[in-house]
């Protein structure tokens, strides 16, 4: 298989000849990884179960941590699911990267949809599954929506969106998604939600896709699937857990398959994680956090904080030049958007993960900024 080389091995190529100014500490806004403590209440349930090691987890999932994202699915969303609606994942890279595999796999000539740019492993999926591929391209003059081609979708077979979405931090709204659960009804494709970044609002909660299908009359939720992870809402990346959740008939053949492939989660993570998913209090610490870097961000860079996530999607004149220089004379990486994209999307841009604290990232943004204000005098 011909997969595209990663967007940070692509960023190692690209400053593996520049000599980075040591004046300054060296600091990364490049990986979308939190860099705040696990809360202690997460560690002791590890801790407390190390000895369940000496078993064999079960593919499904145990008891335990379904029943706790069962109660997140109804605290955050107010969504009352059973247990053949969702399937606890070991994190949502390996479901995105191994699910359209099994969804596609007899279909003769598969077409998979996705935004643009866009996390790299749904095109990874599609290469895998030898499927055509659509972009929903994201830009500024659709204001980073994903725009509806009803003659592309007429011949899809499943479809990606992600909201709040990587990189751009751009949201669809409730009514935004309804229309879409509307669209995968009408031309009968598969819809998927990557909702990894739904917990990290500013402002208002934001809604899942499986709540636009409820909205539209879908109370089964056909065609209508969502992934999350505990990764970013509890700053538990290392925990690996996720699920995938929604139509109930689809997922039952994918358990089939899940047997298979071999990613259950250890015992001990799925107690932990299990705790995690179940209590919302702990995540209202980091948007709190988040919301105070966007606040810095503001305040340094003039920039606006979107509605989620903790990505700045910062325009520049080249993006290429910025991030080498960036590194060169401030010791300080950031992720080309052009790297994230294809056929010419997110060009002109540079992604910002503002997962330090607020001193940490203010330092960084004043780096930023004093480049800035360097390219401009002498532009």
């Amino acid at each position: 298989m011909n997969f595209e080389t990663y967007p940070f091995e692509k960023l190692a190529k690209l400053l593996e000849n520049v000599e980075p100014n040591t004046a300054y500490e060296a600091l990364s806004l490049t990986i979308g990884e939190p860099q705040f403590a696990t809360p202690q209440f997460i560690l002791d349930a590890l801790n407390s179960n190390t000895s369940l090691l000496n078993k064999y987890p079960k593919t499904a999932g145990e008891p335990i941590l379904r029943e706790g994202m069962l109660t997140y699915l109804k605290k955050r969303f107010d969504l009352t699911l059973d247990n053949r609606q969702i399937i606890p994942t070991f994190g949502t890279r390996e479901v995105l990267f191994n699910f359209p595999q099994f969804l596609l796999h007899d279909i003769e000539d598969p077409v998979m949809v996705f935004p643009n740019p866009f996390y790299q492993i749904y095109e990874g999926a599609a290469k895998a599954c030898r499927a055509e591929v659509i972009y929903l391209n994201l830009n500024a003059d659709n204001n980073f929506q994903p725009e509806v081609d009803e003659a592309a979708l007429a011949k899809s077979d499943f479809v990606i969106l992600n909201s709040p979405n990587n990189p751009t931090s751009s949201v669809m709204m409730l009514e935004d998604l309804k229309k879409w659960v509307k669209l995968a009804l009408k031309h009968d494709f598969v819809l998927m939600n990557d909702e990894c970044y739904a917990d990290l609002y500013l402002h208002e909660p934001l809604p899942s896709l499986l709540n636009a299908s409820l909205e539209v009359g879908n109370g089964d939720f056909k065609n209508i699937l969502v992934i999350n992870s505990i990764s970013k809402r509890s700053s538990a990346p290392g925990l690996r857990s996720g699920f995938i959740a929604g139509d109930a008939e689809i997922l039952k053949g994918y358990m089939v398959y899940r047997t298979y492939v071999g990613c259950a989660s250890p015992l001990p993570l799925q107690e932990a994680a299990a705790v995690a998913w179940a209590d919302q209090e702990h995540v209202s610490v980091f948007r709190e956090k988040y919301k105070n870097n966007f606040e810095v961000a503001k305040e340094v860079l003039d920039v606006d904080a979107p509605e989620a996530t903790f990505y700045i999607w910062l325009k520049v004149d080249d993006e290429i030049a910025f991030t080498e220089k960036l590194y060169r004379e401030y010791n300080l990486k950031v992720i080309p958007g052009s790297f994230l994209g294809r056929e010419g999307e997110g060009k002109g841009y540079v992604r910002l993960a503002l997962v330090y604290e607020a001193e940490k990232t203010r330092e960084a943004l004043q780096r930023i900024a004093a480049l800035s204000e360097e390219l401009a005098i002498r532009n």
